[in-house]
């Protein structure tokens, strides 16, 4: 009897939402997912795993909405489901022009492509709010007409001079349900009429409490700190409240993760479910992506717009990356990783409440790590060879003097050469690496600095090339080159490497001398030291 109380008052104090527990999601047969807290199942979700993410196109995305999407899709990889993009432009004022088709372009260069979406179609969409409103408008009506949602016609004047006396009087502005006792004749009155109005949905007291994927049970008594909040706008659009639940309805979703800013929102929407009869989705709120000192990420920052990383060179692969890196969820934390083995590596239950504090200055170092395995990947590095060969032609069009550079076999050795010297192929078409697309200009005065034996070194590099034939490493081209400032009379081992630097290149600084060479290749080599020798007649 005593094993029994117990038991029921462990459970009484769980619903209570006065214990966290743990969290644990595991995949089973047949798309079966289960969360389950102190070794009991808390719930399950049957069938197909399906996740979205559906952000507003008043604007392009951002390190944040991409992280979002990430972990969407990651989880729908991880458990078998479906990963859907729906955008929510029901906002008509804000939308910016462009932005939701950008947002998909960003997501497919990103590698997290949506099975469903507006440009991909689906089975339950349309995928733009917009194109949903007829739903929309009919819920609002099942909550007005079952008594969980009423006309409100009050006006913005009243609204604002609300607003104002609560902060007057120091305290957090409301509506104050004015419209809720409305009886129904007067309701009636003022819609023949053609008065303006809004659907406000009616908040009740006694909310339930629910589990959070991350943040364990929760429960916000809304009705408290509240007014009830409108659903449908004056323009007949839906607000965030009402359109996410029904379309998370009649999209089957089964787990909505987003910030964690929405986590205080959850108990209103669950009232929702509640008053439509509906099943709610499991829900997960992923902590904030921070800057590295806390603050908040701001879109006022152009460079955290993912535009302005693909523009910038940095590979989707490193991004993908560095935003996972420094959160939470995954089983180990290295750099390096590529999608695939995020999804491995997934376990919601390590996903921590704490934010995740995002160091941009690390991305080029990221970058380098991944630009090195695209590299050493054979296809990859195909890809990449094509990338560069239209940056080199954009960049020294008029300028290339030998359409050789342009080769395939002559760029890949140039990637290989400089992968993990590199961070991004933007650095490879910079004026520090201008020498491997264009001859340089050299003029005596510079040499005549260096020494006075150019003759005699551009001669002893002519011959020891035209020995070595096409065979060049630069391992032994580095030990060759020592034993030809050897046969110098008076030029010192460093002013000779720097003359032939400056005849390679015609920089101070750069790679070893050897890789330049080897990169060049012997007929470069042989036409760039020539030319120098012609200078000294």
């Amino acid at each position: 009897m005593r094993l029994w109380i117990k038991c029921y008052e462990q459970c009484f104090r769980d619903s209570l939402g006065l214990l966290r527990g743990f969290r644990c999601l595991s995949a089973g047969r047949k798309g079966r997912v289960e969360l389950r807290i102190q070794n009991r199942c808390c719930s399950s979700v049957q069938g197909e795993v399906r996740v979205r993410f559906a952000p507003s196109p008043t604007g392009f995305l951002h390190l944040g909405g991409l992280r979002t999407a990430l972990y969407n899709y990651i989880f729908a990889k991880k458990y078998g489901g479906v990963f859907v993009l729906r955008l929510e432009d029901t906002d008509q004022s804000r939308l910016v022009p462009g932005a939701a088709e950008s947002i998909e372009d960003m997501l497919e260069w990103a590698g997290i492509p949506p099975d469903e979406s507006p440009r991909r179609g689906g089975a339950l969409g349309p995928y733009l709010q917009s194109q949903r409103l007829h739903l929309y408008s009919q819920t609002a009506q099942q909550l007005v007409e079952r008594g969980h949602a009423y006309y409100c016609f009050c006006s913005p004047q009243r609204l604002e001079l609300l607003k104002k006396e609560a902060l007057r009087a120091g305290q957090t502005p409301r509506y104050d349900n004015r419209c809720r006792y409305l009886q129904t004749d007067q309701v009636q009155k003022k819609l023949a009429q053609g008065a303006s109005h809004v659907i406000r949905f009616r908040l009740e007291a006694g909310v339930k409490p629910f589990h959070d994927l991350v943040f364990g049970w929760n429960r916000h008594e809304v009705a408290q700190v509240e007014g009830d909040p409108v659903v449908i706008k004056a323009d007949g659009f839906p607000t965030y409240h009402l359109a996410n639940i029904v379309d998370d309805h009649y999209m089957k979703i089964s787990h909505v993760l987003r910030g964690s800013e929405w986590l205080i929102s959850t108990s209103k929407h669950l009232l929702m479910y509640q008053a439509l009869g509906w099943q709610p989705p499991t829900f997960g709120h992923l902590p904030l992506l921070m800057n590295k000192d806390g603050g908040k990420l701001s879109k006022r920052q152009g460079d955290i717009f993912i535009q302005s990383f693909q523009r910038d060179g940095v590979l989707p692969e490193a991004l993908l990356d560095i935003t996972t890196n420094c959160g939470s969820g995954f089983n180990t934390n290295q750099m390096g990783r590529r999608i695939d083995e995020l999804i491995s590596e997934f376990n919601p239950s390590k996903i921590t409440t704490h934010s995740a504090l995002l160091d941009l200055e690390k991305l080029p170092e990221f970058n380098r790590i991944h630009l090195q395995q695209q590299i050493e990947d054979k296809q990859r590095c195909c890809s990449l060879i094509k990338d560069l060969q239209q940056q080199i032609q954009k960049v020294y069009a008029a300028e290339i003097q030998d359409d050789e550079v342009l080769h395939e076999a002559y760029i890949k050795r140039v990637l290989h050469l400089r992968k993990g010297h590199i961070s991004s192929l933007q650095e490879l078409v910079s004026p520090t690496y201008s020498y491997l697309w264009v001859r340089p200009s050299l003029c005596s005065q510079q040499v005549a600095a260096l020494t006075e034996e150019a003759h005699l070194i551009a001669s002893l590099l002519l011959k020891f090339v035209e020995e070595r034939g096409e065979e060049l490493s630069v391992d032994q081209l580095s030990k060759d080159l020592k034993n030809l400032a050897k046969q110098t009379k008076a030029t010192k081992y460093r002013e000779v490497m720097k003359l032939l630097r400056l005849a390679l290149s015609g920089l101070q600084q750069g790679p070893s001398v050897a890789e330049m060479m080897v990169c060049l290749g012997p007929a470069e080599i042989r036409h760039r030291f020539q030319k120098l020798l012609q200078l000294q007649t």
